[in-house]
């Protein structure tokens, strides 16, 4: 889930913009190399009558999956995310062809002197700021898009290619001014703010009676199916679900053995003992280990591992071990330890030397680290010069720590900053150039400890997994029906498991991993079908399909509980307000049910929450009911928490601020405006497409 929240939190806008760079660029390839047969069978989905084939779905998860890789090297993608990959690229299919026909309708165009307009040296647009940026510092480079035209004579798919970047760009921009003619429409008027600012400086104390539900027991009031059918009914957009199926299943989990663990053991054991006879423990480990560790200080604060107190007082040269870590038996050897910061800030300065021109940029260099040393100031100096971009902002400065990764050509850098001391200057050179680092801080200097963890997983043998596959298989030939099947679970023990709400196009499956072949089997059986053994990862599953869910209103059996508990509220509402009846003030509402008159005091209009009260909306509204005004009791207000009757003592004036109505306005439309944004294409323009998903059906067993 990390990698998947990571995408998220940090590449959802970029993931938006590749995208559309690879709406055309699958488009153009069609152009270039020809497109595949448009026989319905190729095709995966359609939205309002444009398709999209198998062939363009696949060149679109692999785009998205390699820029992934290019925006987050070194990452390893799992079977959750490339499903979110799958899904983005699906999306992205859908986004094109239904903004597509809203830019159309709307006349939305973007010029070629705009697009030409994007290149500008001086101001380029984001997504050429982002596409011709240097990989190493990140800073914008337009001698890049002389490299891409020149190459794009002579390669027609680097012309392609840049012909998609470039509609990229008019996707980019047409979403800009879609959204921008939405948020010009949007509007606060004086006359709502002005109400709202009289609604918020008035307070009404009130008395009440409330008589909780609670006071009526549960047991006492028992729906109907017609009457819990109706409430779904009359609240269908509460319920409606998309395509789903439930399972239940057992697992018969793959465990090594005593036996195992003794192998485990054993080979630990040997190559512990060549670790303790090789002059390179480090690249021994980075070899022979299967624990991922960091390779580096570490501050003994920091170190979290099993038998820390352990480990980090071991003297050089000495192990411990072997323990257990998760599936791991490891041996932890220290290496060598010194004194070091946990945290280092640094200035830079960066210098880029053009080809042909490394004496240029070197001499510039070190006329700037002349300076710094002589008191000149590092962060004016980097927000002046310094060619990274992020200068400008922050002065050059960087925090790391010990385990900051790094790339290798700045490994250097890093280097000089935990080794040297506060105040040193350094010119260090890079493969782009040169870089002037100033230590500006070094913070909680202590014990830091480079230490080898020579790990070895405990895994089942072929004997063990055999051992659990004739289980599950003895298990399954003897429960080929749901009424066995849960008569046998019962009868043993068994941990019988559950996974609901699964999507036709589920690849993973919550605590059971990577799990096409179950989604598959759950799409194709009948309900109360029993599976065969599906081998997976480490496990071996029979399961159960217990629901089959259409798209829709969801059905009562998958409702039942909530739909009960609204439905009984309902019904002994309808109770007390019938023994409420019509009561002429308060004292009569109390001893009519036998409940306390009480105060609320500051109940303001403009918020749904009350001190006294909670969250009673409907109440807070009644208080301030012209029609009752303070001479009247209310009639009974069917309330979150009970029914209540109401009767306000008095209104009172409550200190609010003087009304601004330029910051409240920004305030509003901004809202709305980041509300329509997130929601509008999800919630309106994409449910009312005729969208058809038969993804599942290429994807059966893979």
């Amino acid at each position: 889930m990390s990698v998947i929240q990571k995408i998220r939190d940090k590449y959802a806008v970029w993931i938006i913009v590749l995208i559309c760079l690879a709406i055309v660029s699958f488009l153009l390839q069609d152009v270039f190399f020809g497109r595949s047969g448009m026989g319905q069978s190729n095709v995966v989905g359609k939205v309002n009558g444009e398709e999209l084939t198998i062939a363009d779905y696949q060149r679109r998860i692999e785009f998205t999956t390699d820029q992934m890789r290019q925006r987050m090297p070194g990452q390893t993608f799992d079977e959750e995310a490339q499903q979110y990959f799958r899904e983005e690229a699906w999306n992205g299919f859908l986004r094109e062809n239904i903004m597509a026909k809203q830019y159309e309708a709307l006349g939305i165009v973007v010029t070629d002197a705009e697009v030409v307009d994007a290149y500008s040296t001086n101001n380029p647009h984001p997504l050429v700021r982002q596409q011709f940026s240097n990989r190493e510092t990140g800073a914008y480079d337009p001698s890049l898009i002389q490299q891409v035209n020149q190459a794009a004579k002579q390669d027609p798919n680097m012309r392609a290619q840049l012909l998609a970047f470039d509609q990229s760009i008019v996707e980019y921009q047409q979403n800009l001014k879609y959204y921008s003619l939405i948020n010009k429409g949007i509007y606060y008027p004086k006359w709502l703010a002005k109400q709202q600012q009289e609604d918020a400086a008035k307070n009404a104390n009130i008395g009440y009676v409330q008589v909780p539900y609670a006071t009526i027991a549960d047991s006492t009031i028992k729906p109907t199916d017609s009457e819990l059918n109706k409430y779904i009914a009359d609240n269908k957009a509460m319920f409606e679900v998309p395509e789903g199926r439930k399972i239940e299943y057992v697992s018969f989990d793959v465990i090594p053995t005593a036996a195992d663990s003794a192998a485990a053991f054993a080979e630990i054991q040997k190559l512990k003992a060549e670790m303790d006879t090789t002059p390179d423990v480090t690249q021994f480990v980075k070899l022979n280990s299967e624990y991922n560790q960091y390779d580096g200080y570490v501050s003994r604060k920091a170190i979290q591992v099993p038998n820390k107190d352990s480990i980090i007082d071991l003297p050089t040269g000495a192990s411990f071990g072997p323990y257990i870590d998760g599936n791991m038996l490891v041996y932890a050897k220290m290496l060598d330890r010194k004194n070091m910061a946990d945290t280092v800030k640094i200035r830079q300065v960066l210098i880029f030397a053009q080809q042909g021109s490394d004496s240029i940029a070197k001499r510039q260099a070190d006329s700037v680290e002349a300076v710094v040393r002589g008191g000149g100031d590092i962060a004016a100096i980097a927000t002046a010069i310094s060619q990274d971009p992020a200068a400008k902002e922050n002065g050059g400065e960087v925090t790391l720590a010990p385990h900051t990764d790094v790339p290798a050509e700045l490994a250097e850098v890093k280097t000089f900053a935990f080794e040297g001391s506060t105040g040193a200057v350094k010119t260090v050179k890079l493969p782009i150039g040169y870089a002037v680092v100033k230590i500006t801080e070094q913070k909680n200097i202590g014990p830091a400890l480079k230490i080898a963890y020579l790990g070895k997983r405990v895994d089942a043998s072929s004997a063990s997994s055999n051992d659990m596959l004739t289980a599950a298989n003895e298990f399954a030939a003897a429960n080929t029906n749901r009424t066995a099947f849960d008569k046998t679970v019962q009868e043993k023990g068994l941990n019988k498991r559950i996974a609901e709400n699964i999507q036709p196009m589920d690849f993973v499956l919550p605590g059971l991993g990577s799990a096409r072949e179950i989604v598959s089997w759950a799409y194709s059986a009948d309900k109360n079908d029993v599976s065969r053994v599906f081998s997976l990862e480490d496990r071996f599953v029979i399961a159960v399909l217990t629901s089959i869910r259409e798209k829709g209103t969801a059905p009562l059996d998958e409702v039942r509980p909530a739909v009960e508990a609204e439905v009984r509220k309902l019904k002994k509402a309808e109770q007390i307000i019938a023994k409420l009846g019509t009561p002429a003030n308060l004292d009569a509402a109390a001893k009519a049910t036998n409940q306390p008159v009480l105060t609320a005091e500051g109940v303001n209009f403009s918020s749904s929450y009350a001190p006294a009260l909670n969250f009673e909306p409907r109440v807070i509204g009644a208080a301030f009911n012209k029609a009752w005004g303070t001479n009247k009791v209310s009639a009974p207000i069917q309330g979150q928490a009970g029914v209540f009757v109401i009767q306000v003592n008095n209104y009172t004036t409550a200190d609010v601020p003087a009304l601004d109505y330029a910051q409240q306005s920004q305030a509003f439309e901004g809202g709305i405006q980041q509300m329509i944004q997130q929601q509008l294409f999800q919630s309106v323009l994409k449910k009312n497409s005729n969208v058809k998903d038969n993804r599942a059906e290429f994807y059966r067993g893979n």
